[in-house]
């Protein structure tokens, strides 16, 4: 590969069918990304090298590439593979749950792709055994569930706008295991080690956001020594994740119900992560108020 090549950026978009490949694109175009939609994995290289040529005017280009692509798409895996060597080539990859799918599908009154004679599920369901193997490997995943068109576009903008300024873009998610896993923690750590605030009346009303709780929840015994082991361990990892050109990167920390304990945790994972060279980082609270 030239030199031009190792300098061009190339975001594949790919994931589940009604997950907002399309909204994606379009705020990756609003950043000044060139977009190219339902592009066959064997265009990917003729499209980088185009842009190649084109120097500077082309720096960073995204691909929309997915089952529409029919028999074309069983190709990406091995074509991202081949990419990676000389090329800064990510895939991000947008998955949602099956009702939030199929409630989308239902919506717009159209077929899944997939689902041939049987029914929306049944698509949902074969695009997931068809995506498995994609979805493994990719760089991002952005599960968008529980979010509309304008809060996806915005994440993204977001996530993209802040790679101008950082080696690597972190989120401290706070989560509720009651809840579910977040589908798109790199890394995940536990705080229901800690005594709940649930169980104090005066407390119950707040959140890990208080000062109420905040300091209930980092003075109980082993929960500064945590964070400072914790901090200690990230450390060296993010460092590797610049170095590895892995730009983006989410740490949960869940308890409970996502109320008080991995919030607390999250807004102070948050203050000691900032000083971290190389690193933006930014807090998201998946399920406060959803009690």
């Amino acid at each position: 590969m030239t030199t031009e090549n190792e300098q061009q950026e190339v975001l594949i978009v790919t994931g589940m069918s009604g997950a907002g490949r399309s909204t994606v694109a379009n705020a990756l175009e609003d950043l000044d990304w060139y977009v190219v939609d339902n592009l066959p994995p064997q265009m990917l290289r003729p499209l980088i090298e185009l842009a190649s040529r084109a120097g500077s005017t082309l720096p960073r280009i995204a691909a929309v590439v997915d089952v529409r692509g029919r028999n074309f798409f069983a190709d990406l895996q091995d074509m991202v593979q081949s990419l990676r060597d000389g090329t800064k080539v990510r895939v991000l990859f947008l998955e949602a749950t099956d009702a939030a799918l199929v409630r989308r599908f239902e919506a717009v009154r159209r077929p899944h792709p997939l689902q041939g004679g049987g029914t929306i599920l049944d698509g949902i369901i074969a695009e997931r055994t068809r995506l498995r193997e994609i979805r493994e490997s990719a760089d991002m995943i952005v599960d968008t569930s529980d979010l509309n068109i304008h809060q996806l576009a915005t994440s993204i903008t977001e996530t993209f706008a802040a790679e101008d300024t950082a080696g690597v873009q972190v989120t401290v998610m706070s989560f509720g295991f009651k809840y579910g896993l977040p589908p798109d923690a790199d890394l995940v750590s536990d705080a229901r080690f800690l005594p709940n605030p649930f169980w104090i009346p005066e407390l119950r009303s707040l959140t890990g956001k208080d000062e109420e709780v905040r300091d209930y929840v980092l003075g109980q015994p082993g929960a500064r020594e945590f964070i400072d082991a914790y901090v200690d361990a990230l450390t060296p990892v993010l460092a590797g994740y610049q170095r590895e050109n892995k730009r983006h990167a989410t740490i949960a920390i869940g308890c409970t119900g996502g109320k008080h304990r991995s919030v607390a945790i999250a807004e102070e994972l948050v203050m000691r992560l900032q000083s971290l060279p190389g690193v933006a980082v930014s807090a998201k609270h998946r399920d406060l108020g959803r009690e």
